[in-house]
């Protein structure tokens, strides 16, 4: 199965969500953002995102149903508090797939967005085909103008076939170092399996292969964690720091934009340990882990375990995830290891 077409469909639809998502970031009004009940934000661009993958994915994928396991859903846009908000999000759907010269003959009513939004309530699992679809993954990081991804994947089986990454204010240059600030921004990563990695502007310009860093010293290495300390244990990660004697001080940035920067070689290691009883959803990881491996890296847990997509919406995890290159491995999975042996008694 080549996947050359879910390709080219999983691109447009993430290229036409981002430039949702831009044009929201740009003039976020404070009615735009709402509060879910695990008190995480969600605005009208999660919505209208999420909206947009679903209507690409239909129109361009007809022959077969679409089973999509997203992130949100339309129950609090279907009360009567919603109604405002829903109108701007069929205004700025339409908006923006008239960017396409394809859908210009297309407008959505409220009642198509809502049921183009929750067309993403599949459970996934290990048969079949499912998409998996983060809308706004950093939807913290989006509200703050910082990073943010449109995150797209494909299963097939419990395996992830292919995955694509809008990142709209990630520099197209290395964000190792300082980012000269007039730096143009604004990345598109995509992987399918056995293909590699490859990176172009969201303006369309030609494609480039990435691939992961080569360093093998982990004293060389520089590693990101998420911005948001509730959403990593900062302490362990820094811990495991000091034993692979990382000199460089971690690089914090919201969103799966860690794995587009750590497939192009920007840092070597990602590591992220979320508190106990979270458990991690799969559509915070899939399209970020095969960028990563069709790259020449590695995404295991930390026991040095491959993630298991198969599993419907969440990751049954040992402890934490890391993402680097091969030859970083055994060092990282050490120093993990001996921090998490020492953690119960540092309380």
């Amino acid at each position: 199965m080549s996947c050359d077409k879910e390709l080219a469909a999983a691109k447009k639809a993430a290229f036409l969500a981002a430039s949702l998502c831009q044009k929201v970031q740009k003039a976020l009004f404070e009615s735009d953002v709402q509060w879910k009940s695990d008190r995480t934000p969600v605005t009208v661009a999660d919505y209208g995102s999420q909206a947009i993958v679903s209507f690409v994915l239909e129109r361009e994928l007809s022959d077969e149903p679409l089973s999509l396991v997203a992130e949100e859903d339309s129950g609090d846009l279907c009360k009567d508090s919603g109604k405002d908000i829903l109108q701007r999000i069929t205004k700025l759907v339409n908006e923006t797939i008239a960017i396409d010269d394809s859908y210009s003959a297309c407008t959505l009513s409220p009642e198509d967005v809502l049921k183009a939004i929750d067309s993403g309530k599949s459970e996934g699992g290990s048969s079949g085909r499912h998409w998996v679809l983060d809308p706004i993954d950093g939807t913290k990081g989006f509200v703050r103008g910082d990073q943010y991804a449109v995150a797209l994947a494909l299963l097939d089986n419990g395996e992830v076939v292919l995955g694509v990454l809008a990142c709209p204010n990630l520099p197209l240059a290395s964000i190792a170092g300082n980012v000269p600030s007039e730096s143009a921004v604004g990345c598109l990563f995509y992987a399918k399996v056995g293909s590699g990695t490859f990176m172009q502007s969201l303006d369309g310009s030609s494609p480039v292969k990435v691939h992961v860093s080569d360093i093998g010293n982990p004293e060389d290495a520089s590693f990101f964690e998420p911005f948001e300390k509730a959403h990593s244990m900062q302490e362990l990660t820094s811990s495991i720091a000091r034993k692979l004697g990382v000199k460089a001080p971690p690089v914090r940035i919201d969103s799966q934009a860690k794995y587009g920067a750590l497939s192009r070689g920007d840092g070597a290691i990602y590591m992220r340990f979320s508190g106990k009883g979270y458990r991690e959803k799969i559509w915070d990881h899939a399209a970020g882990c095969i960028v990563v491996t069709e790259a020449g890296g590695v995404v295991i847990d930390a026991a040095g375990r491959p993630l298991d997509f198969s599993k419907g919406r969440h990751l049954d995890l040992d402890a934490g995830i890391i993402a680097t290159n091969r030859m970083l491995v055994p060092s990282i999975l050490k120093a993990v290891r001996e921090s998490l042996e020492e953690k119960p008694s540092s309380g």
